[in-house]
């Protein structure tokens, strides 16, 4: 047999075995990476979609919470996985970011992921500790500038969608704010509640119950409509801030190189997950918009995310190791 019959049958074999591969998909449980603590928007919404694509993909998705860094650890243990499909990783708005403030990291945020596909958008809602004593975006702007170098944001990191949304404001107002990062919403929360921190802006999922419990109180959302789960919450546009808009997103991801018989299956139970009637009902009353769409417009998506927070990155010299 000469080298071209050779090379022929290796490439007829390997493609034969990816085709019963993707037949037999999945014959064993899907572990799926959230890079975030257990609890939070990421983290509920995954659990929401994972329930019902378990019964039509025969298998169980068993969620995984690997935080810290930024997201970066559970992301990086997502794209270091075998791409075999049996390793999935949430995507948050934090990773696009995340490729233009680490310097030192050693994984590719996008390049290293197959895209699945998007599951869902939220707005971010600016949200402000009771003690603040202000009751709307106006006289927050006009208590910031009153004590320049004092009011406190926190976010759930540095470089996350939370942290460029208070920069990105920061910077339209005029402002001199302070910010404060946090591992995680969660303990962003306890301290916005107690006063310790002034100011947040987080997607409405997480931050939403406090806002109705009356823990914290709404200020603004970051949407250029109002959100239906807070019809009386006014947008930042409406207060004054033309040029602002900002949404928190979910989305699946796959090690790179995982076959595209994979990749489209999973997609498929995604969406299909996504168009429910009572999975749609449930997302909304969280406040979140499911989002069902193809790898390839995720993909374009993600690069679009990197272009657009780039010059905020740079404006605020973020840089992180």
């Amino acid at each position: 047999m000469n080298r071209r019959h050779l090379l022929a049958g290796f490439a007829a074999t390997a493609l034969s075995g990816t085709g019963a591969f993707a037949d037999n998909y999945p014959a064993f449980p899907i572990r799926v990476f959230v890079p975030y603590p257990a609890g939070q928007a990421s983290d509920v919404i995954t659990r929401i979609l994972a329930d019902r694509m378990t019964p039509t993909l025969g298998q169980p998705l068993i969620i995984e919470n690997r935080p810290g860094a930024g997201g970066n650890i559970g992301s990086e243990a997502g794209a270091r996985a075998a791409p075999d499909g049996y390793t999935l990783t949430i995507a948050t708005a934090a990773l696009p970011i995340t490729k233009l403030t680490y310097r030192k990291l050693t994984f590719d945020p996008i390049g290293d992921f197959a895209p699945v596909g998007m599951m869902t958008v939220t707005p971010l809602l600016l949200a402000t500790s009771p003690k603040l004593g202000v009751s709307s975006v106006a006289e927050l702007v006009a208590h910031a500038k009153a004590n320049p170098g004092k009011v406190t944001f926190a976010s759930s990191g540095v470089g996350t969608s939370h942290h460029l949304s208070g920069e990105l404001f920061a910077t339209i107002a005029g402002l001199q704010l302070v910010h404060v990062p946090y591992r995680g919403s969660a303990p962003a929360h306890v301290d916005l509640m107690a006063g310790t921190v002034d100011i947040m802006f987080d997607n409405i999922v997480a931050v939403g119950p406090h806002v109705r419990q009356g823990t914290l109180k709404g200020l603004a959302v970051t949407t250029k409509t109002r959100a239906a789960a807070f019809p009386d919450l006014p947008t930042m546009q409406e207060s004054g801030f033309t040029n602002f808009e900002a949404v928190a997103w979910f989305g699946m991801l796959a090690p790179k190189e995982t076959p595209a018989p994979i990749v489209a299956r999973l997609n498929k139970e995604l969406v299909a997950a996504l168009s429910a009637p009572d999975i749609k009902k449930k997302l909304a009353d969280m406040g979140a918009e499911a989002a069902p769409g193809r790898p390839e417009e995720f993909g374009t998506f993600l690069g679009a995310e990197v272009s657009k927070w780039k010059p905020i990155v740079e404006r605020a010299n973020i840089v992180l190791d």
